[in-house]
């Protein structure tokens, strides 16, 4: 390798560093799990107060055996020291193995244990927050389309459902299936379908998700969005919304515009939904009705 090649090939690497360190201090501080169910889940620590415990209002709920309702608190102070404080629970709270008995000033690569579950303190700005961010971000998202995947969904659908049981909160499922994609796979072949599930999601993530809200690749066709603190009206017209720019958008491959529409169902939390297999049962049924009407529609959940 010559001189200048090498030259730059540094000047590549001093960049992308440069790169990393900047991206790393835009991160909070932040608990990593390790092990376990949860294992590689990131949970940000914001300014101010979080409440960490069973209790599905917490700030961070952990619904494991050995957990109290309100565990432990976790203050990030105007002077970005990181406080932890034992809420008197049953178990304990244990730093590095050992018990607390008083608020302790979380210091990098701290652990933390609550009954089964451990979790890894990781300053703000750490670069080794971004290599857990990719390891998170490829075990929870559909490689494809970048939306959350099932699994994901799933765990976060059953905790918003018990946060909306206890607060009383509405909570609402948007499902889409694609209409005939099987059809557009077999004329247009698969990599055009792959095409249209990217593009697809790409038009509902810059045209209905907000702060908040989770969106997923379910499986094949079907996408999700969970809509916390959000109700059945509010949701159908979230999902008729995304249902025209859909319709409207111009899906190109190849020099050719492909026939793209969705048939949408949307159901709410409320009496009979006891978890969320049964509130995603409607929502499919929805869906169904859907394309028993002609397709390219939404409708909504209701009761026989």
């Amino acid at each position: 390798m010559s001189d200048s090649n090498a030259t730059v090939v540094i000047t590549d690497i001093r960049k992308a560093l440069a790169a990393s360190e900047d991206e790393a201090k835009q991160k909070p501080a932040c608990l990593l799990v390790v092990g376990g169910e949860l294992n590689g889940s990131i949970f940000n620590l914001d300014n101010g107060e979080s409440v960490i415990g069973r209790n599905p209002d917490c700030t961070i709920s952990l619904d494991f055996h050995g957990i109290s309702r309100k565990h432990f608190t976790i203050t990030v102070d105007e002077s970005n020291d990181v406080i932890l404080t034992d809420l008197g629970s049953a178990n304990g709270t244990y730093l590095n193995n050992q018990k607390l008995t008083e608020p302790v000033t979380l210091k990098r690569a701290d652990m933390i244990k609550i009954g089964a579950v451990a979790m890894k303190y990781i300053p703000k700005g750490d670069p080794e927050r971004l290599t857990y961010d990719k390891l998170h971000e490829e075990a929870h998202t559909d490689g494809l389309t970048k939306c959350y995947n099932k699994m994901y969904f799933n765990n976060q659908l059953e905790l918003e459902l018990k946060k909306s049981k206890v607060t009383g909160k509405p909570l609402t499922l948007i499902i889409f299936d694609l209409d005939h994609f099987k059809k557009l796979n077999d004329n247009f072949g698969h990599d055009a379908g792959d095409y249209v599930l990217k593009e697809k999601a790409r038009v509902i993530r810059e045209h209905g998700i907000r702060q908040g809200d989770i969106f997923a690749r379910y499986g094949g066709e079907e996408f999700c969005i969970l809509l916390p603190n959000t109700n059945l009206k509010q949701g159908f017209e979230i999902a008729e919304r995304l249902r025209k720019q859909i319709e409207k958008h111009e899906f190109l491959y190849d020099g050719k515009r492909l026939p793209v529409a969705a048939s949408i169902g949307v159901a709410d939390y409320r009496m009979g939904v006891n978890n969320g297999t049964d509130l995603f049962k409607r929502a499919d049924s929805a869906v169904y009705k859907s394309k028993e009407g002609g397709r390219n529609q939404v409708n909504f959940y209701k009761d026989k």
